[in-house]
């Protein structure tokens, strides 16, 4: 007797590719929700890698954080970049609401805005070359003072005689002034605009695009554990092994 034949369902045509269509939208919504309760149980932006790690393997991180980045657009609180790294932030128009007397307010002086001002658009600089733009001295307690706020870091060192270290803004400064990346800075116009240049500006002012933070320039190299040690911000580590 013949062996009995296995009849197998077959799907009209057309029918696996619907079901397939029906799955995608639930993949994609389930790894927005991962995303989404990452960044909002973290307290510090949060990086893309680490995102993309905890995420089904394949996933468009870029696409997943860009939908959620519009979901929440226009609501109370904002999805926001912050170079590679996402975090949520309250509007910027309603931050007055969520404001505390106790919240300290960091206020700096008038030559620490300069010197911040100075880095953030010619980084990478040294502190001869912020000292050459002010026309005036610079004070280590300046420096500290905006390093110690988490808005400025040593950055690399200067291919020229004596190897200077070059200074830079970090990750929290542009958090803290609500820019995605360092090219967001305002330009002529809009420092116009927002009336923090006179209408009679020199021809000659220049606005210059900054270094992105991860990029250095060709006279530039990166600051080494070496480096750090020998500015004393590190312990050697042949003392740290005793």
């Amino acid at each position: 007797m013949a062996e009995a034949q296995k009849i197998l369902p077959v799907l009209p045509d057309g029918e696996d590719d619907a079901e397939e269509a029906s799955v995608a939208p639930r993949l994609e919504r389930e790894a927005e929700r991962i995303a989404e309760a990452l960044v909002f149980a973290s307290a510090q932006p949060v990086s893309e890698t680490y995102i993309a790690g905890r995420l089904p393997r394949g996933t468009d991180v870029g696409s997943v954080m860009a939908r959620l980045k519009s979901r929440y657009a226009g609501s109370g609180v904002n999805l926001v970049q912050v170079a590679d790294h996402w975090a949520f932030r309250t509007a910027a128009d309603l931050s007055f609401v969520v404001q505390t007397e106790e919240q300290e307010v960091r206020k700096l002086s008038r030559a620490a805005l300069e010197v911040l001002a100075i880095i953030a658009y010619h980084q990478p600089v040294t502190r001869a070359e912020i000292e050459d733009i002010r026309g005036v001295q610079t004070s280590k307690g300046t420096l500290d003072v905006l390093m110690e706020a988490g808005w400025v870091r040593f950055r690399g060192r200067r291919r020229s005689p004596g190897r200077p270290v070059t200074f830079g803004t970090t990750r929290d400064f542009l958090d803290h002034f609500g820019l995605e990346e360092i090219r967001d800075l305002p330009g002529i116009e809009e420092l116009k605009g927002a009336g923090l240049l006179s209408g009679r500006v020199p021809s000659s002012l220049n606005i210059p695009v900054p270094v992105g933070e991860d990029e250095f320039s060709d006279n530039e190299d990166p600051i080494t554990q070496m480096d750090l040690e020998e500015l004393g911000l590190l312990t050697p580590k042949a003392e740290e092994d005793d």
